[in-house]
C-alpha cells in the first residue's frame, strides 16, 4: 500500500508525515519522503506467543509527503509531471486541509475544492492528450479495444466537464479495468484529515460533521479530525511518556492507528495469516480474493502450482490452541481454489512442485 499525503502550502503535510511516520522532520525540505508503517495486528502478536518464530512480519503500508498543490497548478505547470506521476502511482491519497490560523483564511472546504479542481483538470488533460493520439491514428475504427477505450474516454470527459470525480463513476469488468490502468487522480480512493490546533479542536466534531455534509453531495469520503502538531509530537516520545501524554491531552488512539485503519477500510484491504517456528505473517489481500489469488501474493509458484489451502479461522485456532486440536474439533478444512478468503484465515498452502 502506497499512499501519499496532499495538501496546500502551510496545511501541516510534513507535521503529519513526522506523526504518522515518528520520523523527525526539521522542515518541509523532506517533502517526498517516504516512510514504512507496520499495520498493527494484535491476531499476530498473540499467535507469535504460540509459534515463538524467529521472525514476525507484519502488513506495512508507504507513506509519502508528496504534493502541495495549489489553484492554478496544472494549468501553469506549477507542478511537476514526476510529482503527479508519484501521486498516480499511489493506492490512495490523505487530503489534509488546514483549520488552525496561520495568517491565512481558514477555509478547509476551498482548500478541499482546489485540490479537487487540480485532480479533475489533470484527468481532463490527461484525457484529451490520449483521445488526440487516438484521432491521430484515425481512430482505429477496425480495432474494437481501442473503439471502447475512446467511448469509455468521451464519457469520463463528461463526468469531468460536470465538475463530477471519476471515483463516482461506476464501471464494472473490462471498462473498469480499462479505467483503473489509466490512474486517474480524481478515481483514487481518498481520506480527508481536518488539522486543528490545540484551542480549534475542542470544537472539531462539529466542524467535521459539517465539512462532510457538504463534500460532494453526501459522497461518502471518510474524514478525521487531527491536531497534527501534538500527534507529531507523541509519535516521538517513549511508549511511557506517550500514555501519560495521551491521557492528559484526551487522545484515546493516535492519528497512525486511526488513518492505518481508515487506509485499510478504504482500500477494502483484509489480512490472512502465515504461521510457524521460521515466521509468523500477515498478509494484506483485497477483500473478495480467492484461495489461489491469495497464494499467489507469497509466491508465484504457489498461484501456479495451487492445490489447496489448509484454512483455519483465527478466533477457532485460539480456542482450541493447535492444528491438531482444530481438526478434532472440525474446523480445520481443505479449501479449493475458489473459496473466498476471510479477514483472519490461517493458512497453509499446499502446491505442487
Amino acid at each position: 500500500m502506497y499512499i501519499s499525503i496532499i495538501g496546500t502550502a502551510g496545511s501541516g503535510k510534513t507535521t503529519l508525515f513526522q506523526a504518522l511516520s515518528g520520523i523527525k522532520c526539521e522542515n518541509s525540505i523532506n517533502a517526498n519522503t517516504i516512510a514504512t508503517v507496520d499495520v498493527p495486528d494484535e491476531r499476530l502478536e498473540n499467535l507469535s506467543k504460540i509459534f515463538k518464530p524467529k521472525k514476525i512480519v507484519h502488513a506495512r503500508i508507504e507513506i509519502s509527503d508528496t504534493a502541495t498543490i495549489e489553484e492554478g497548478d496544472v494549468k501553469n505547470e506549477t507542478i511537476s509531471q514526476k510529482t503527479i506521476q508519484k501521486m498516480r502511482t499511489s493506492d490512495a491519497f490523505i487530503l489534509l486541509l488546514r483549520h488552525f490560523d496561520n495568517g491565512l483564511p481558514i477555509d478547509p472546504s476551498g482548500e478541499f475544492r482546489t485540490i479537487f479542481s487540480e485532480f479533475v483538470l489533470s484527468d481532463m488533460a490527461q484525457i484529451e492528450l490520449r483521445l488526440e493520439r487516438i484521432k491521430k491514428q484515425g481512430g482505429k475504427k477496425d480495432n474494437p479495444i481501442v473503439q471502447q477505450e475512446k467511448t469509455l474516454l468521451e464519457r469520463c470527459l463528461l463526468h469531468l466537464n460536470d465538475e463530477q470525480p471519476l471515483f463516482t463513476m461506476v464501471e464494472t469488468g473490462t471498462e473498469g479495468k480499462m479505467l483503473r490502468g489509466f490512474q486517474f487522480l480524481s478515481q483514487k480512493p481518498m481520506m480527508v484529515v481536518i488539522n486543528f490546533d490545540e484551542i480549534s479542536f475542542e470544537k472539531s466534531e462539529k466542524i467535521t460533521m459539517d465539512l462532510k455534509s457538504s463534500l460532494f453531495h453526501g459522497n461518502n469520503i471518510p474524514i478525521v479530525a487531527a491536531c497534527a502538531k501534538l500527534e507529531a509530537e507523541l509519535a516521538l516520545m517513549p511508549s511511557e511518556e506517550s500514555a501519560v501524554f495521551m491521557e492528559e491531552y484526551g487522545i484515546k488512539e493516535t492519528i497512525r492507528n486511526r488513518i492505518i485503519q481508515l487506509a485499510c477500510k478504504t482500500l477494502g484491504l483484509i489480512f490472512f495469516l502465515t504461521v510457524g517456528d521460521d515466521e509468523c505473517r500477515a498478509w494484506p489481500i483485497k477483500k473478495g480474493l480467492n484461495a489461489q489469488d491469495a497464494a499467489g501474493t507469497i509466491h508465484t509458484d504457489f498461484y501456479n502450482k495451487f492445490i489447496r489451502a489448509e484454512t483455519v479461522a483465527y478466533d477457532d485456532f485460539m480456542r482450541y490452541g493447535n492444528f491438531a486440536e482444530c481438526k478434532k474439533a472440525g474446523v480445520w478444512r481443505l479449501e479449493g481454489k475458489e473459496y473466498i478468503v476471510k479477514d483472519g484465515d490461517i493458512i497453509t498452502v499446499r502446491a505442487g512442485n
